[in-house]
């Protein structure tokens, strides 16, 4: 991994080489960000930039050609080590440590290093147990950091969600956190900095990582996936800053333009004649419990998006082209007189579409009482 596979991000990428470049690599680092950040993958980009071994001095990014370099981006480094939460599976059904699923989390990380903890229990066959840095992975760790560095200027361990740690596993990394072995470079990857011991926080260097923007995501899902800039888009916005879940969606939504089918339902609400609701209410059954799901929260969403173009047109400076013309339009009946009972009624729906509800149902309930408001304003 390179700084360069990571999109944007620009000024925090400059402070990690900073810190190599001016020799300031503190030994404990928290990169802490939401699931889906970029978190982990600056983890993995920043510790092959520490121990490129054909770096200029002033190098932008890791050389990603010297012998470092290739057996970082394999993963395959004997000084670039992972501790992260595991479970007894079917391949593995006693003492579950990472070592035992080093080859799965090669693999899982060459998929996308953006996704989450339950993309993770699902690729190693979790089925439904909780995972867990178990008690076994702190004697696991002291033994591991207890020998130098085989190759490289660092040995450097990379511990994923340590807010998931057993407390025996807690307490040993706050012992090597408070006496630190030589040449040895903790990089902590969380989404939940504030479950951890306030003791480990107090000891490591905090790095904070941004979610991405809707603009970056559907750039990276354009350019790595070859979606469509309408559904790039559009994927983008429903992922809220979680690139992961932008990538694990951009199939899911590819037959569905939520865009298209949004406008003409609130035309449809306004106009509150029944047989173009129901003809509509139709359409949204044939969707699918998922897409109607992804549906719902798009709507939610552009409804925002409205309201704010109304409020102040600079609060939404970014819209697709098909999005201007009706957000200009429609601002005019979305207020905030209007607009909390609006938001309930979506979240209505989704709440009871996510309960397996009638979708034909839901849906024209939703749009009779959603017609209602639109006129209100």
């Amino acid at each position: 991994m390179q700084f360069h596979d990571i999109p944007n991000q620009l000024a925090l990428k400059e402070v990690l080489r900073q810190s190599v470049q001016r020799g300031h690599v503190a030994h404990a680092q928290l990169f802490r960000g939401s699931e889906g950040s970029a978190a982990l993958a600056l983890a993995l980009a920043y510790a092959q930039y520490l121990n490129c071994e054909d770096r200029a001095a002033d190098a932008v990014d890791s050389c990603g050609h010297c012998p470092a370099c290739l057996k970082m981006g394999k993963l395959a480094h004997p000084d670039l080590n992972f501790i992260l939460p595991t479970t007894t599976t079917k391949s593995v059904p006693k003492d579950a440590t990472s070592a035992k699923f080093a080859a799965e989390w090669r693999t899982f990380l060459g998929e996308n290093p953006f996704q989450g903890f339950n993309d993770w229990m699902q690729h190693i066959g979790a089925e439904n147990k909780q995972g867990s840095i178990s008690k076994e992975e702190a004697g696991s760790l002291l033994k591991l950091v207890s020998l130098k560095a085989f190759e490289a200027k660092f040995k450097i361990v990379i511990i994923w969600l340590p807010e998931l740690m057993h407390p025996a596993a807690a307490n040993a990394v706050l012992k090597l956190l408070e006496e630190p072995p030589p040449a040895t470079i903790f990089l902590l990857v969380s989404h939940e900095p504030e479950r951890l011991l306030p003791t480990i926080l107090s000891r490591v260097q905090p790095v904070v990582v941004r979610p991405f923007s809707e603009d970056d995501i559907a750039a990276y899902v354009a350019a790595h996936y070859h979606v469509p800039e309408v559904k790039a888009r559009q994927v983008a916005q429903l992922a809220e800053g979680n690139l992961g879940a932008a990538i694990a969606s951009r199939e899911k939504s590819a037959d569905h333009d939520y865009a298209d089918f949004f406008i003409k339902w609130m035309r449809k609400c306004y106009g509150l004649k029944m047989t173009d609701v129901m003809a509509l209410a139709d359409e949204f059954q044939k969707m699918g419990r998922e897409n109607q799901k992804e549906q719902l929260s798009f709507s939610l969403g552009l409804l925002r998006r409205v309201l704010l173009f109304g409020l102040d047109p600079q609060l939404v400076p970014h819209l697709a082209s098909g999005e201007q013309q009706f957000v200009q339009g429609f601002s005019k009946f979305v207020t905030p007189r209007n607009a909390d009972q609006l938001t309930e009624e979506l979240n209505t729906a989704h709440y009871h579409i996510e309960r397996n509800a009638n979708p034909r149902m839901v849906f024209v309930d939703a749009s009779l009482r959603m017609g209602q408001q639109l006129r209100r304003a």
